[in-house]
């Protein structure tokens, strides 16, 4: 598979947050403490669990949940980090003249985020499911998106890091897509996402070879 897309008709680059712009490891990993806390399960146990179900193509973090019957608690959002290369990717992308934009399954309040972390001013478009009403991979999230933009599928490209949510619905949706492996999804293999990334990558940074 090239790592190339056909970037003559590329306008618009729209990002999803969390495992892609904002490492979120160690907020999964301090949910799964919280939820064995009052059971036989060990944290290495779940995290296997999680990273086999993930290997199967899909959401390891809720599948295990699932799996072992446990109760989803409150979210740790202050061990979200902004991945390292993130702000100078952004800024280089721009530079280059593409307009970005955001898809994201979000709680509320993700301006107010994006500005904490200091890339609010990259973005002209942001469509939150907490804001819009519709969550990925519903395909109108996506359609709503390119909607504000002003955007034709074909000139958008989607970036992240889930194939289910990310990489699969936006590919149907008639975008180009590039898969991000960070976080669980480096558990997957590549012929996971046949027919559906144009790109793969492993780091932010080689965005910037693939957009010139």
């Amino acid at each position: 598979m090239s790592n190339q897309l056909k970037l003559q008709n590329i306008v618009w680059l729209f990002f999803d947050i969390g495992s892609t712009l904002v490492d979120e490891q160690i907020a999964y990993d301090h949910r799964i403490m919280d939820m064995i806390t009052e059971t036989n399960l060990t944290f290495a146990q779940v995290h296997a669990k999680r990273a086999e179900l993930t290997q199967q193509g899909v959401d390891g973090n809720s599948a295990v949940i699932t799996h072992y019957g446990l109760k989803k608690t409150p979210w740790h959002s202050e061990d979200e980090v902004l991945y390292a290369d993130a702000k100078s990717v952004l800024k280089q992308l721009t530079s280059l003249g593409y307009h970005l934009g955001i898809i994201a399954n979000q709680a509320p309040g993700v301006a107010k985020r994006l500005a904490v972390w200091g890339i609010a001013d990259y973005f002209t478009v942001v469509a939150s499911s907490s804001e819009i009403g519709v969550a990925k991979p519903d395909p109108l999230i996506f359609e709503k998106a390119l909607a504000m933009a002003g955007c034709a599928a074909s000139q958008a490209v989607m970036i992240g890091d889930r194939l289910d949510n990310d990489i699969i619905p936006a590919k149907k949706a008639g975008m180009q897509t590039v898969w991000f492996r960070s976080g669980l999804a480096a558990f997957q293999t590549k012929e996971l996402s046949a027919e559906y990334a144009d790109a793969i990558i492993d780091s932010l940074l080689e965005l910037t070879s693939i957009f010139v």
